[in-house]
């Protein structure tokens, strides 16, 4: 499934910035359907982004579903995020193959270029950083992806140069 990631103003809360009727069709094609909590939250996040409590509070409420069910099932599965994300997601791996070709080097060197730690997302929401468990390229190994591209045999100097040049292409 692909996300499609809304821009929103930078406010100190992005929940305040949720417009709950996007939701109606969602609820209404899957109210009182059995199993429709993760087409639910799915729906919800390519709606939104992320899944904003506000979210979980409206389809508590319409559908009837406990909102400790719901943050348990959102927090159990990495596919649901319940924070915002950047504009791109850069995706490392550290798959075996990854790791012994030193993936943790370019983990590294992004987190001192971005200023964020992994599965933190820069001010300018414009990356998220993410560890993932492998990317299945490893004869490629060390990879990472961003967006549907994928950049294998990296160094940590070259994932920087990668991720800059990606910027400055948006700026231009």
């Amino acid at each position: 499934m692909r996300i499609t990631r809304l821009t929103t103003k930078k406010t100190e809360n992005a929940e305040e910035d949720v417009d709950l009727r996007l939701l109606e069709p969602l609820i209404e094609k899957n109210k009182g359907k059995k199993g429709n909590l993760i087409p639910l939250l799915q729906g919800a996040q390519e709606l939104f982004g992320f899944i904003p409590r506000p979210v979980f509070e409206k389809i508590s409420s319409e559908c009837g579903i406990p909102l400790g069910d719901m943050f348990g099932v959102a927090t159990f599965y990495a596919q649901f995020r319940l924070k915002p994300v950047g504009k791109h997601i850069i995706k490392v791996c550290h798959g075996t193959a990854c790791h012994v070709q030193n993936a943790k080097e370019i983990t590294e060197a992004i987190e001192e270029m971005l200023k964020v730690k992994d599965g933190e997302t820069t001010e300018d929401r414009f990356y998220t950083l993410e560890s993932v468990a492998c990317l299945g390229c490893c004869s490629l190994a060390p990879v990472m992806m961003i967006g549907d591209q994928t950049y294998g045999k990296l160094t940590g100097n070259e994932a920087v140069r990668i991720i800059k040049n990606i910027k400055l292409a948006e700026q231009n």
